[in-house]
């Protein structure tokens, strides 16, 4: 399960995780080799995007952040889900699942390991960041729809 592999990469990197109740709508939290999860998401995919989430913060973010109306703190909750996204689902694995037959998104969330929204946000962000297609590893991978086209040499 993948919550349980980020659970042991925080380890690896001596970055402790606790399960707690957190205030609000507050998923997790980041700080000082600390991380958050809160112990009432439903599920532990969720805890899986939300703990790869924080685990970018780790690698991407300094300082308090939690005040997002500061434009460099917005910037840095961007690097982490942008870490996040790409470690979660790399284009690699879009093209893998098209390869073995995953036809729709739904089907994609649950191969990957990820819940919709996180596969949603992901898509959203590599349309902003490639447009509406990359190719790679003798790929087109089209963002909307979303589809892995293989390329014809002759």
């Amino acid at each position: 399960m993948l919550y349980e592999e980020l659970l042991h990469e925080a380890f690896e990197l001596e970055v402790e995780v606790y399960e707690k109740p957190l205030k609000g709508r507050i998923k997790g939290l980041y700080g000082d080799k600390i991380i958050q999860i809160n112990k009432y998401l439903p599920t532990s995919i969720e805890k899986g995007c939300v703990l790869a989430e924080e685990l970018g913060h780790h690698h991407t973010s300094s300082g308090d952040i939690i005040d997002q109306s500061k434009l460099l703190n917005r910037k840095q909750e961007k690097r982490a889900r942008n870490w996040a996204y790409k470690r979660l689902i790399p284009l690699s694995k879009i093209i893998e699942a098209s390869k073995i037959g995953i036809r729709n998104r739904y089907e994609l969330a649950f191969f990957l390991g990820v819940t919709e929204s996180f596969l949603e946000e992901t898509l959203d962000r590599y349309k902003e960041e490639y447009g509406l297609f990359k190719a790679t590893e003798g790929c087109v991978v089209y963002f909307e729809p979303l589809a892995v086209l293989e390329k014809f040499h002759y």
